[in-house]
């Protein structure tokens, strides 16, 4: 996992998105600003990215000057600057977990091309056990052709090299796997970055204004910059009176980058006389993605949502074909553990139990849990440095509900037994909050199925009124989001991912302990994709199985934009990674094979109907009480929401009505 940047300036230069070229080239005619007095300066993006990747940090910049030669700026040969020219700062920290030797980032090839990348390749391009992502996908895109923009009348250019080899959006089109990334594809003079399909890394985009003419993209927002460019004061709250809305201002700094493939053609600006005299504007292309499994994941179409005889017909059909391939799919533990170094116990399963739905959500999860958690060669040589208490390498979010319990089921499988599993549980009602009485229930079920393992509850317990400093600084992360919800919900991720707690040991005693775990798994995408929100229940009491699809669909293309791009931020920065193992791609398009009736069966009470297809799945694991807990958001399970609405609004029911009104998140005189 990376902190990853780019700042892309220049004299005479204005990024613009293809929908807001006018108003960018009505920028670009005044002065131009290019440099950090109003905006953020590198020095700042570099502190917050080093929370994220405390391994190394790097920075290369390039220089594009206006006779078209490129310099760089970092090996000594030539003079940077002049009149015209633009300049691309690219930024890396790194939290070194995959591959045998230590690598830095911004990668720069032979060829000039620079890539900062942050995310892991779990499938689409071939990497051995012991190699770097980043450096085998920089050899990916090295071999890609070269984008001919100049093609008149058409969306999408042509790939002009003679070679036969694949275009970048391609290659990106591909991985399986979470990413962000920037990449400089030097032949081209081409700029490409993005994320994937659903946003499961953050990347943050400044377009250029009046005030800070340079086009950035990052990781994470600055501490300093986003409290004094966010923040809005709510004036008269305990009074009861109306928030004041006087010092929002409607244009934030940055947006969230939607989820996509773009690029930045800059050949154009080559001995351009027009350009240096009156400012060039140069505009930011969307490309398509060219999988179509990948579009079909994307769409979130559901072939079989409301219950039909025909329908069940084809149910019943499609799962007797799915069995055909249960020897490839469903291995047995000794060949799973030969193909990731990883520890299992010899748990082969008989065949004819996966005709059931809940079988085949199984085996994808088991399977995406895996992938997540290889333990590799040199993340195994720093934890043999560690006391045998300490070792565990991988922590999970716990509150104990049906997600978290499931993900630490497949984990014991998955990892070898000589590992301790953290459970991190945050509390803002001590043992009284109902995701802590949850996860000591949860802790004794995972004890009585797997009593060899070694598993521990860290207890992270806080008081809200006691997070001033801490509460501004996740404001921070949270940002451009800026509601009390996500505020609630950083502070609770935050805290959790930290891992600084208490541990009870099995002498009664209780000591302090600060989880060593690089990697989270945590339990994001299950609600949405197996109907675990209220509002489904609503939507399917109101327009029946078809309102039901709908909201679904809803939630799942908009989760890169309510959830995943904020809760990277609030993990990844204490130098811990999230991994999503219910956003895999295998595990998203099985659960979108099986018919909508078999996924959640919502007219059935709360704790039986809601998210079926994964209860069913938490009893082939042996959780039975786990199976039967309702749904609980981590904001209203830790009590952190609770105890935000009484110091803030003076009650819940305030609270509520204030919600009512969109009210933004403040950061308060007191």
């Amino acid at each position: 996992m990376c902190g990853i940047a780019l700042v892309l300036s220049g004299d005479c230069l204005v990024v613009a998105p293809s929908t807001a070229t006018a108003a960018a080239a009505a920028a670009a005619s005044g002065t131009p600003f290019s440099n950090e007095e109003k905006g953020v300066s590198v020095g700042e993006l570099e502190e917050a990215l080093r929370r994220r990747g405390p391994d190394s940090l790097g920075c290369h910049r390039l220089h594009l000057c206006a006779d078209g030669t490129i310099v760089d700026c970092d090996s000594g040969d030539g003079v940077c600057g002049g009149v015209g020219a633009t300049e691309l700062c690219f930024i890396g920290a790194t939290l070194q977990l995959r591959g045998a030797e230590p690598v830095s980032q911004p990668l720069v090839a032979q060829s000039g091309s620079v890539l900062v990348y942050n995310g892991e390749i779990y499938g689409g391009i071939n990497i051995a056990n012991d190699q770097n992502d980043t450096q085998s996908l920089l050899s990916s895109l090295e071999s890609c052709c070269c984008y001919d923009f100049h093609v008149a009348d058409r969306d999408e250019a042509y790939c002009c090299c003679e070679s036969v080899g694949k275009s970048v959006p391609q290659v990106l089109s591909t991985i399986k796997g979470p990413w962000a990334l920037i990449y400089w594809q030097t032949d081209s003079k081409t700029l490409w970055f993005g994320r994937d399909a659903f946003g499961r890394r953050s990347l943050l985009v400044h377009w250029p204004t009046p005030d800070d003419s340079r086009f950035i993209l990052s990781s994470v927002s600055p501490p300093s910059f986003s409290r004094n460019n966010s923040a809005i004061e709510v004036n008269g709250l305990e009074s009861g009176a109306d928030p004041d809305f006087s010092g929002h201002t409607k244009v934030s700094y940055w947006e969230e980058l939607p989820c996509g493939i773009y690029s930045i053609h800059l050949k154009d600006l080559d001995n351009n006389a027009t350009c240096m005299k009156e400012g060039c504007v140069v505009e930011v292309r969307k490309h398509d993605w060219t999988d179509s499994s990948l579009h079909t994941l994307i769409r979130w179409e559901r072939k079989l949502t409301v219950p039909t005889v025909d329908g069940l017909i084809s149910a019943m059909g499609s799962v007797d074909k799915g069995n055909h391939n249960l020897p490839s799919c469903f291995r047995s533990c000794r060949e799973a553990e030969d193909s990731t170094g990883n520890g299992f116990e010899n748990r082969d399963v008989p065949s004819d139990i996966c005709l059931s739905p809940a079988h085949r959500v199984l085996i994808a999860l088991r399977e995406s849990v895996m992938l997540r958690t290889n333990v590799n060669i040199l993340c195994q040589s720093d934890l043999n440095k560690l006391k045998e208490a300490e070792l565990a390498p991988i922590a999970i979010l716990f509150s104990g509900g049906l997600d978290s319990m499931i993900l630490a089921a497949l984990l014991d499988q998955c990892l070898d037994s000589k590992w301790t599993i953290d459970l991190l549980n945050v509390s803002f009602d001590g043992h009284l909050a109902p995701d802590r009485v949850s996860s000591l229930a949860g802790l004794k079920e995972l004890q009585r199925i797997s009593p060899l393992r070694r598993w521990r509850l860290v207890e992270i317990d806080s008081n809200l009124a006691n997070l001033k400093e801490e509460s501004e600084h996740v404001m921070s992360l949270i940002y451009p989001s800026n509601t009390y919800m996500d505020l609630n919900i950083g502070i609770a991720l935050w805290l959790a991912a930290s891992g600084d707690g208490w541990v009870n040991g099995q002498d009664g005693d209780r000591y302090k302990h600060k989880s060593t775990s690089r990697v989270l798994l945590v339990g994001s995408g299950a609600d949405e994709q197996c109907a675990g929100y209220g509002r489904h229940r609503t939507k399917y009491r109101v327009g029946g199985w078809v309102s039901l699809d709908e909201e679904m669909r809803l939630d799942v293309q908009r989760i890169w934009k309510r959830n995943m791009g904020r809760d990277d931020r609030c993990i990844s920065d204490h130098g811990k990674e999230a991994r999503f193992p219910f956003l895999d791609e295998s595990v998203i398009r099985t659960l979108l094979e099986i018919p909508l009736w078999d996924i959640a069966k919502l007219d059935e009470p709360v704790g039986k109907g809601d998210k079926k297809i994964l209860r069913e799945v938490a009893k082939l694991l042996g959780l039975q009480e786990a199976a039967f807990l309702p749904k609980r958001a981590i904001q209203f399970g830790s009590r952190i929401a609770r105890e935000s609405n009484r110091k803030n609004f003076g009650s819940n029911r305030a609270a509520n009505l204030a919600s009512a009104g969109s009210v933004e998140v403040h950061k308060r005189n007191d």
